[in-house]
């Protein structure tokens, strides 16, 4: 579905779909914040309070108001609503008009054993606050361990308690009762579940056990741990126990460990996969610049980067260097794109580090964001020669493409247009 501009005027309404308490704050700081940041949590924690005393439906609201409560801009609370509604606390749905009326559905946080289970967000979690930390959080949550040897359990039971009257009544009248709702997060599906089973013998694996609960884990485990079919394949017949079912920790075990060997003990990061729909541009014309747009905002860093090598996969370096422009420096993917083309257009098709990670601390100085801002910057700063490089290699600059003209009425070629879409499809 196409993105909806968000506007203060617009209203919104907050529907309670769960049962909320005080337990819930403790999960959402300790296991959630770290992950979606606190921009998130206060959005999460303000729609809550906006709830009236029963708990069930609130009153109507502006986005105005809502921006007044939190301090936050409009762009801010938009990507704390995308990442609520992505690690499963929030739905949104809108009717559109003169001014667009929001329903915001709250729901429950997944119980501490239900969200470590998951591969996703425990390593997410494990990735933002270390190692340390993360154990420490397991033992929060974890129940004491008391020795009751010696001891005898008197505890009454139900029946020796209460009697059961004949004239009891009871209502079917139930179906509306709220109840604690939870959300499951979504991933893309990447690889061909199908067509794992195919290559995995009937006679190893019981194929009438792979229940839906599984087939959600395999994804899970395809996305963040970046895994190809072949791969996975591999890893599940090595996780299969023998009553021929796969064999769920196992499976994130193998998954994990194998992630680890292959990256130097380096831990998967959650982040944006390419330019937030928010901060695009809406591209209305053919021109060369308009084309470069929206191939900086619809690729991921990683495929843009493979693009530009050609369709070789990136080093393990680049990976690395990729990964601190994103998490560390907080820089938009499309922002990185406009970045890594144009040193690799200065600096003779190298990627050196130091040299990027100096215009990365300029530009988060800056809080750009936009592509086109990005662009701009860099326009600015080759015309009036102030860039300052700290790599030794760089012999000569040279322009890319789209400095120092007047692309706005610069028509791209249809030769140039195909190799954009080229890159694209690829």
């Amino acid at each position: 579905m196409a993105k909806v501009n968000l506007l203060p005027a617009d209203t919104y309404i907050v529907k309670n779909c769960t049962v909320l308490d005080n337990e819930n704050r403790n999960i959402l700081f300790k296991l959630y914040q770290p992950i979606i940041g606190s921009i998130s949590i206060t959005l999460y924690l303000t729609l809550w309070s906006d709830l009236d005393t029963s708990q069930i439906m609130s009153t109507e609201y502006t986005h105005h108001s809502l921006m007044t409560n939190t301090r936050l801009k409009l762009t801010d609370i938009l990507e704390a609503r995308e990442k609520l509604e992505a690690i499963g606390l929030l739905k949104t749905y809108i009717k559109k008009g003169s001014i667009n009326n929001y329903i915001y559905e709250l729901y429950s946080p997944l119980e501490p054993k239900e969200f470590l289970e998951n591969p996703i967000l425990a390593t997410a979690l494990q990735n933002n606050v270390g190692k340390r930390e993360y154990n420490k959080i397991i033992k929060f949550f974890t129940i004491p361990k008391i020795n009751i040897d010696g001891y005898e359990n008197i505890s009454a039971t139900f029946s020796e308690t209460f009697d059961v009257s004949t004239d009891l009544f009871i209502s079917d009248n139930i179906s509306g009762i709220r109840k604690v709702n939870q959300v499951d997060i979504i991933v893309n599906e990447k690889v061909d579940l199908n067509s794992i089973m195919e290559n995995i013998p009937n006679e190893l694996l019981n194929k009438k056990s792979v229940t839906k609960e599984i087939k959600s884990l395999i994804h899970k485990l395809a996305f963040i741990y970046n895994l190809n079919e072949e791969e996975l394949t591999e890893l599940i017949r090595n996780s299969i126990n023998e009553k021929h079912v796969i064999d769920k920790n196992a499976l994130r075990k193998h998954c994990s460990n194998y992630y680890t060997f292959e990256h130097k003990g380096m831990a998967p990061s959650l982040i944006y996969k390419n330019q937030p729909e928010y901060l695009r541009q809406k591209v209305s014309d053919n021109t060369k610049r308009s084309k470069m747009i929206y191939t900086y905002e619809t690729m991921s860093p990683y495929d843009f980067l493979s693009g530009r090598n050609k369709g070789i996969k990136p080093s393990k370096n680049d990976l690395n260097l990729l990964e601190t422009l994103l998490i560390d420096y907080e820089l938009t993917p499309g922002v990185v794109n406009v970045l890594i083309d144009y040193v690799l257009k200065i600096n003779n098709n190298k990627l050196t580090k130091n040299f990027i990670l100096t215009i990365a601390s300029q530009w988060k100085r800056s809080n750009i964001k936009t592509v086109v801002d990005a662009m701009e910057i860099c326009k600015k700063e080759n015309k009036n020669k102030q860039i300052k490089t700290t790599a030794k290699t760089i012999k000569k600059e040279e322009k890319p493409e789209w400095y120092g003209k007047d692309l706005e009425e610069d028509t791209a070629s249809e030769e140039e247009i195909a190799k954009l879409e080229a890159m694209l499809r690829k």
